[in-house]
């Protein structure tokens, strides 16, 4: 069945565009909650037209989202925090932390895009992915020193 997304949907496409998904899939989830519409023979032209807007809009969110991904690939995050005697840190270092450096450097992300490999215990230099999109996840070094 096809559809035309009304608002974005995590791993299937954003708002705007015309995508092919199971029947049951359509109806008992997209429809409802009111992210998406069918696409029938007679409203396919109407459609077609609000995709085309929908690609040029993608191609400009691309663009930025690159140029953000370059700026963030070549950046280096200092955290402070209190340290135990063998270099242990009190707690871990939060996502919020990695949000909150990030945002005195002029770059705005939700903490749900950072991810970490493992949990920040310790002193020392890590690496954090940033997740912009699915295909641009670019890695930032963090340095963990003590107070």
């Amino acid at each position: 069945m096809k559809v035309f997304l009304q608002k974005d949907v995590e791993k299937l496409g954003i708002a705007g565009e015309i995508v092919k998904v199971s029947d049951g899939y359509a109806a008992n989830f997209l429809i409802p909650k009111g992210l998406a519409v069918v696409v029938t023979a007679k409203n396919e032209k109407f459609y077609k037209d609000h995709e085309r807007v929908v690609e040029n809009r993608k191609e400009i969110i691309a663009n930025k989202a690159s140029m953000l991904a370059e700026k963030i690939a070549a950046l280096t995050v200092t955290i402070k925090r209190k340290l135990h005697d063998d270099g242990k840190l009190y707690g871990s270092i939060s996502p919020h932390e990695v949000v909150d450096e990030l945002a005195k450097q002029d770059i705005k992300i939700a903490k749900s895009q950072v991810l970490f490999n493992k949990s920040i215990k310790e002193k020392g230099s890590h690496t954090v992915t940033i997740k912009l999109s699915s295909r641009l996840q670019p890695k930032i070094k963090l340095n963990v020193i003590s107070e």
